[in-house]
């Protein structure tokens, strides 16, 4: 296995968390994903979602009435001033300090990140991994 050569696109297919309060969640991820640069798709349904991440309220089907819990999820950014961004995005639209913008040199060399916790207590990361190349901007999947 190779330490520096990352997959994308190929492990996980979609990220679901069930949140208390629907629209104090949809105000913070619309505002971080924003700066990222990823559209946002409501639903009337109870859910709404970017890529290959949805987020529901309890009600909705997809949910089956139960609350996810605490996860980690990083969003990926295009380099460190979109990372600060992002973290003062979120500090403004409803997030909680959880360790400001700065180099994590413990995960990697170059590793820029900052953690909040988004309205329900999820430990959201934004993470630049330095300079890399990139083969493709996203993998597009059209069905």
């Amino acid at each position: 296995m190779e330490l520096n050569r990352l997959h994308r696109g190929r492990l996980i297919d979609h990220v679901q968390l069930v949140v208390r309060d629907l629209d104090a969640s949809r105000d913070f991820y619309k505002a971080i994903l924003a700066v990222l640069e990823v559209p946002v798709t409501d639903t009337p349904d109870g859910y709404f979602w970017a890529d290959e991440f949805v987020v529901s309220s309890a009600g909705s089907e997809a949910a089956f009435g139960e609350l996810t819990g605490r996860n980690h999820l990083a969003f990926q950014a295009k380099d460190r001033a979109t990372v600060d961004e992002v973290y003062r995005t979120a500090l403004a639209h409803g997030g909680r300090d959880f360790g400001a913008p700065g180099l994590r040199d413990q995960y990697h060399p170059g590793y820029y990140a900052a953690f909040v916790l988004d309205p329900d207590g999820n430990n959201i990361e934004v993470v630049h991994h330095g300079e890399a190349k990139r083969s493709a901007p996203s993998v597009v999947i059209e069905f």
